[in-house]
């Protein structure tokens, strides 16, 4: 099983990032419609989606809202809030999704380069340009790894709901490996998160294959300026 198929739709995945800031994602997700400019009751699918709590904040803004992703366990969470202006379905982004139906389809919060094979990074790309109508915007919300790597914190602990986790990450073979260990209820586990080393470079590629231009990069949630060696983020804006 692929490390993401086992964690993501693991509860201890939810346990330990339980605490991630609510209200900055809902002010970068103010900044990004706004910077979009998106028409009234736009199409807008964020894949993967999680347990959807972006694209419930996104139809509240009154968008028509499609969330995807690959664990059955955040699309049953998730389709509790299901309306007719918001929908949810089980789907891997490599595989086309749609055709010219979305005006934005976002990918944020590091949610991409799982892959072991590049290929599929390429492929996830062209299903989200397939997806897109004409004119219509890619966002895809990276961290900056020139700084990431600079910064890496190889070993911490943290406590969450009287589970102590350990987590250790290092590089290997271009791929940031983050290894979670630790023991509930008289069983001890051991998951990891692995994402591809990526730069601007690597994604602009991507989207040229794809048929895709950049029209904007972005280097934090208030939308300043990327810069290379000082910026939190890479998030990149492009448009079919």
């Amino acid at each position: 099983m692929d490390w993401f198929s086992e964690w993501f739709d693991s509860p201890y995945y939810h346990i330990l990032y339980k605490n991630r800031d609510l209200k900055e994602a809902e002010l970068f997700i103010d900044k990004l419609t706004a910077y979009l400019n998106l028409p009234a009751q736009a199409r807008i699918i964020d894949i993967p989606c999680g347990k959807g709590r972006h694209c419930i904040y996104l139809n509240k803004k009154g968008f028509h809202v499609s969330g995807a992703d690959l664990s059955p366990e955040n699309i049953h969470y998730a389709q509790q809030f299901s309306n007719d202006h918001l929908d949810f379905f089980i789907h891997d982004m490599r595989d086309e999704f749609a055709h010219n139906k979305f005006d934005a389809v976002l990918n944020i919060f590091t949610s991409f380069g799982y892959f072991e094979d590049p290929a599929d990074d390429q492929r996830c790309i062209h299903a989200f340009a397939k997806a897109l109508k004409p004119g219509g915007k890619l966002v895809i919300d990276f961290m900056n790894l020139t700084k990431v790597l600079q910064e890496l914190v190889t070993e911490e602990s943290k406590t969450v709901d009287g589970v102590n986790f350990l987590v250790r990450k290092k590089v290997v073979e271009g791929r940031i490996v983050k290894d979670i260990l630790f023991s509930d209820q008289g069983h001890a586990y051991h998951f990891q998160e692995k994402v591809t080393v990526l730069y601007k470079e690597d994604f602009l590629k991507y989207f040229t294959f794809a048929g895709l231009k950049i029209k904007s990069i972005f280097g934090d949630y208030q939308l300043n300026a990327f810069d290379p060696e000082n910026s939190d983020r890479l998030i990149l804006i492009a448009e079919k």
